[in-house]
């Protein structure tokens, strides 16, 4: 894939993989911002070898998830956990309205397991089809299927309170 290739592709997935990645960080921009810098590096190291342009979104999403899951596995071994009580405190900044505005949502999706976030994240924020988000996540439709379920139903109970 050439770098032009490249540059286009990505331009056309960058503000959902971004959505995506934000959600998936509960709403933190530079978390995300951060993720998304390793994960389009790492695919455009790799991409020279990558040569399906239908396949490029799902790919870049694996990298992504993968590199999401990295760099949060760096995060727990090195103590830094995202503290949802100082939530509070920062509401209080000038820009709440609008960094704040799904801060409920983004806490109950934080309170997911890994698997059933992306799962959830993939399927009703970036609209993926079934089949596609068991590409992502490397893992079988059933297994999606459950995720969904289970995810789904953690919501409820979390937003209901």
């Amino acid at each position: 894939m050439t770098r032009e290739v490249f540059t286009r592709l990505v331009r056309k997935e960058l503000p959902s993989l971004r959505r995506f990645l934000l959600a998936a960080c509960s709403g933190n921009k530079d978390e995300a911002d951060d993720v998304a810098q390793e994960a389009l590096m790492k695919a455009y190291m790799a991409s020279s070898h990558f040569e399906d342009e239908a396949g490029f979104s799902p790919w870049l999403y694996r990298i992504a998830c993968n590199s999401l899951t990295d760099h949060q596995r760096k995060q727990t071994s090195h103590g830094i956990a995202i503290d949802i009580n100082k939530v509070h405190e920062v509401a209080d900044d000038s820009r709440s309205n609008d960094s704040f505005a799904y801060q409920e949502l983004y806490c109950a999706i934080e309170g997911l397991n890994v698997s059933e976030r992306t799962a959830v994240l993939l399927f009703y924020m970036e609209d993926r089809p079934i089949k596609e988000v068991a590409a992502i996540m490397n893992i079988a439709e059933g297994t999606v299927k459950a995720y969904l379920s289970r995810g789904r139903e953690h919501l409820r109970t979390k937003l209901s309170k």
